[in-house]
């Protein structure tokens, strides 16, 4: 097992270090900086608007790319959280609280420092938990039949509606409403359209990266420039950057709160719907209940920087073990991942680490890299990321629509497929009124055709004997664990304690 795991990690190492695969490595990791820098893009509209441009690469180099801008937007966001008090995506809304603080008592270059140790020492524990913990994974999985896939891939789409934030009846019919849009196109047993409107363009069905670039491209754009953010009233650090590295002191303390926050969120980044945001709240609260001095919380404290960056560091990388083993994305950025591998040809889940053992070893092993870099590129980079924020919005958001319509187009070629995308923005627009989380719906929307597929096989099997699903072992304790999540998820006391998770920062 030992002698295996380094010669696989041998030919991750040897397929990563490649100038082409480092070259990748290098862009994702800088746009990731970059999308996690401005406010308002996120993860998930960046990767949704670069789906396109990943065709013409080979499929390792677009994945490592693509890796690259999720966990490197977890970088770029503490860096602005930090300095300007504005949040780069979701999960640094925490770090705002004691980060921003610390920037006005003059310890910016500590707090920066930190969060950049923290986020290197959680990308770097969690990379190892992908290189152990996938292939025993990826093993068991092999042995699944569709009962089984069937059932665990209604686990997770319950298990992501349980996990989201606001409300889980919205989270639900997100889900519902995603598996009808998978559903849109020519059913493979019968030869039917369905849902088409004799429309020639939809025969294939929706395109997937119209559906995401329009959720959460156009969608955010539309709901930013709504909000008429600007560089002018952003309480910009004029303060020049100073001691850059942490006292004995600040790394003594902070020490645990990293260890604490790369726990909590490899635990929750291997869930389905949890993602670096609960992670990151989470750890915040710990560590609140842990200080001995609680009440330096919210005044700059830097276990309240280290924690929650070592947490949504942490969550985004273990994302990747549902999705690489299983074919399970645990959330809308990994479907988004799963996505691009099906756009490449690879069919997703655990044959893919026997089958391209090139991809997911290479994957990972661009992981170190990629984390040895965003410590590098961050800390000296700080002047220019915050020189950025100056630039308005009127002019950034322009130039970001033609680029994701040009994007659009170069897919199929469809007019079709640009309006679909409007319509969709303009549906992402307004799931962002209506407080609805798009993630959900992009999930069951990727997961609904493999589902169907799995539904139809089983029942073909067992003849049409529903009792398939019950009378086999595992697929029995995924369908148990579905109505266990579905219980918890009516209990009065889990639903204040699940809003409490993500308010209780905001409290302090």
């Amino acid at each position: 097992m030992e002698m295996s795991l380094f010669d696989n990690l041998a030919l991750g190492f040897q397929t990563a270090v490649s100038l082409q695969n480092l070259a990748y490595c290098f862009i994702g990791v800088f746009i990731g900086t970059l999308v996690g820098v401005l406010p308002g893009i996120g993860p998930l509209a960046a990767i949704a608007m670069l789906l396109p441009a990943t065709f013409t690469l080979p499929p390792v180099g677009a994945l490592i790319m693509l890796a690259g801008i999720y966990y490197g937007t977890q970088y770029g966001g503490s860096t602005t959280a930090i300095l300007v008090n504005l949040p780069g995506e979701s999960a640094s809304v925490v770090t705002c609280m004691d980060g921003y603080q610390m920037a006005k008592n003059g310890r910016a270059g500590p707090a920066l420092a930190i969060a950049a140790v923290g986020s290197f020492f959680a990308g770097t524990v969690c990379t190892m938990l992908i290189a152990v913990a996938g292939p025993p994974l990826a093993e068991i999985a092999l042995k699944f039949g569709a009962p089984e896939y069937f059932s665990l891939m209604a686990m997770g789409l319950i298990a992501s509606a349980v996990l989201a934030s606001g409300s889980m009846l919205k989270a639900i019919a997100m889900i519902f409403l995603g598996l009808l849009f998978g559903i849109v196109g020519t059913d493979v047993n019968s030869g039917m359209s369905r849902f088409t409107f004799g429309a020639s363009g939809l025969a294939d069905g929706l395109s997937f990266v119209v559906v995401a670039m329009g959720l959460f491209g156009f969608g955010e754009i539309l709901a930013n420039l709504e909000k008429g953010q600007d560089a002018k009233g952003r309480d910009l650090l004029t303060k020049k950057i100073e001691h850059l590295y942490p006292t004995w002191q600040d790394i003594k303390v902070s020490a645990g709160s990293i260890v604490r926050g790369t726990s909590i969120g490899a635990f929750f980044g291997t869930l389905p719907g949890a993602g670096p945001t609960i992670s990151a709240f989470s750890s915040y609260a710990l560590e609140k209940k842990m200080a001995k001095n609680p009440e330096q919380f919210g005044k700059g404290a830097i276990q309240g920087v280290a924690g929650p960056e070592s947490a949504n560091n942490a969550a985004a990388q273990c994302a990747f073990i549902p999705t690489l083993t299983l074919g399970i994305p645990g959330s809308g950025t990994m479907a988004l991942m799963l996505g691009a591998l099906t756009i490449q040809g690879i069919a997703p889940g655990p044959q893919v680490m026997t089958q391209r053992p090139d991809l997911f070893w290479g994957l990972i092993a661009s992981m170190w890299i990629g984390n040895a870099l965003l410590v590098i590129l961050n800390l000296p980079l700080i002047g220019l990321w915050v020189k950025l924020l100056s630039v308005p919005y009127r002019l950034l958001f322009p130039a970001i629509t033609v680029f994701m319509a040009i994007g659009v187009y170069s897919v199929n070629n469809l007019d079709l497929d640009i309006y679909m995308t409007v319509f969709f923005g303009l549906m992402g627009y307004l799931f962002l009124k209506l407080k609805c989380e798009p993630a959900p719906l992009i999930l069951a929307f990727v997961l609904g055709p493999l589902m169907e597929e799995n539904l139809r096989r089983a029942l073909l099997i067992s003849r049409g004997d529903p009792t398939v699903f019950i009378t086999r072992p595992i697929s029995a304790t995924f369908l148990a664990l579905t109505v266990l999540l579905l219980v918890i998820m009516l209990a009065p006391s889990f639903r204040k304690k699940r809003d409490l998770a993500y308010q209780e920062p905001a409290a302090s």
